[in-house]
């Protein structure tokens, strides 16, 4: 599998160096670190990898089977403008990310993890690289006036708060939330770059395999720490995370991950486009049955280590009991992970704001609803200024004092940057040299 590589021009390159030194300045460590944790890997390289060998014609939409365009003026004007869109929010999940990772880095209780997740900033640094490497190298002013420099300036000036996703601007309450962001929001960043595959912009459908095998690795960096905190929280009443800690950052993450793919009853003029193969519910249904699995995978291993004077076999019967409903030997439903409805807590797409509990039932009374939401949340996060604005828009809209739809674009006042580099005398630092 060979890519081809691909810097950015001078001053944009050094505008991405210049963020990462002021958003991510435990960068340098990871090179320190690389040989001991990764030996077998090649180095990281902060550059754009293009797949070679991609299919040339259009694989899904109305123009199946016609050559994809090599350059933005060649797709249909909505296409493009679509495409846009989409890029643009691509490159800001990636640096948000790394401002979240950041905020609790260095609050790691384990070396081996915290470096499993420099190596995920890094990437997702290099993934923004990538979708500026798109927006650069290409002329777009034949669907929007922007500069090229004001897009970029744009997408480096955002901080936590003002992203363009609600997951991006969740501030995390401990390392914890590294984790299981990586386990369950960097699993739709997987599903994401899988749709783009077929994309009909060429440039950007070769970009997405050398993103999705680097996207592999986030989603370990997610699971296997919770792997071992489940067995650890089976065997040790002493260990640092218990399930039902694990299970309410599993409340937090997992309905914002539902809203990533956007509102259940669109996406397919995205795939009419050709831009993705996959509209919302279905990339979504795809989501929750996988989330559903690791999710297994989990519980198995809590049973099998609480369990361990079973056999294997033994030991899975068991779970399949206890999923059943069965209390086995002292385990039952309530000690293991579950996953909440797909509409309970969501503040986007088709349930928006609809009082559906953590199982599925549903309240009459908001008060009694948002009690409910609040005991499924860790501490920390209840404490927000995100969850403070949910209450606020889930009481207005549930008494008609507020329309759904004015709710679901609605957002907390966070910490928003003005575009201003801490360290410049212009919003224009992007394009100094």
């Amino acid at each position: 599998m060979s890519d081809q590589i691909h810097m950015l021009p001078k001053a944009y390159h050094e505008a991405v160096e210049h963020w990462q030194r002021h958003n991510f300045p435990e960068f340098p460590e990871l090179s320190k670190r690389w040989q001991q944790y990764f030996p077998k890997d090649e180095e990281f390289c902060l550059c754009a990898r293009i797949e070679q060998g991609m299919p040339g014609e259009i694989q899904v939409g109305d123009k199946k089977g016609q050559p994809k365009a090599a350059v933005p003026s060649e797709l249909d004007k909505e296409a493009a403008e679509q495409l846009l869109m989409i890029v643009r929010a691509q490159a800001s999940t990636e640096f948000g990310s790394i401002q979240q990772h950041h905020g609790t880095f260095e609050r790691a209780n384990d070396p081996h993890d915290q470096t499993w997740v420099l190596r995920v900033m890094a990437e997702e640094l290099r993934h923004g690289y990538q979708m500026i490497h798109l927006l650069t190298s290409a002329d777009w002013s034949s669907v929007t006036d922007t500069k090229p420099q004001d897009m970029v300036e744009e997408i480096l000036s955002m901080q936590t708060g003002s992203h363009v996703l609600a997951a991006f601007n969740l501030e995390y309450d401990s390392f914890g939330d590294s984790i299981v962001f990586a386990a369950f929001i960097d699993r739709v960043g997987k599903y994401q770059l899988t749709m783009q595959k077929v994309n009909a912009y060429a440039p950007m459908a070769a970009s997405m395999p050398p993103m999705l095998r680097e996207e592999a690795f986030h989603l370990a960096a997610g699971v296997i720490p919770m792997r071992r905190w489940m067995e650890a929280a089976a065997s040790d009443r002493n260990a640092t995370m218990d399930v039902s800690t694990i299970q309410k950052m599993v409340a937090k993450w997992y309905g914002r991950g539902l809203e990533m793919f956007g509102d259940e009853r669109g996406g397919q003029t995205n795939v009419k486009l050709g831009l993705k193969d996959m509209a919302n519910r279905q990339a979504q249904d795809l989501y929750i049955e996988e989330c559903t699995k690791m999710l297994d995978d989990l519980n198995i291993r809590f049973v099998r280590a609480r369990l361990a004077h079973l056999s294997r076999e033994q030991a899975d019967s068991a779970y399949e009991r206890v999923k059943a409903g069965d209390t086995v030997e002292a385990v039952s439903r309530d000690d293991l992970l579950r996953l909440p409805d797909r509409r309970f807590f969501r503040r986007r797409g088709e349930p928006a704001f609809q009082l559906v509990g953590f199982d599925g039932e549903e309240f009459t009374d908001v008060e009694a609803y948002i009690a409910h939401v609040l005991k499924h949340l860790p501490e920390a996060y209840r404490a927000s200024i995100d969850v403070k604005h949910w209450i606020e828009m889930q009481r207005k809209v549930s008494s008609g004092e507020l329309e759904l739809k004015k709710a679901i674009s609605s957002m907390p006042r966070l910490a928003r940057s003005g575009g201003a580099c801490p360290c410049s005398k212009s919003v224009r630092w992007v394009m100094d040299s």
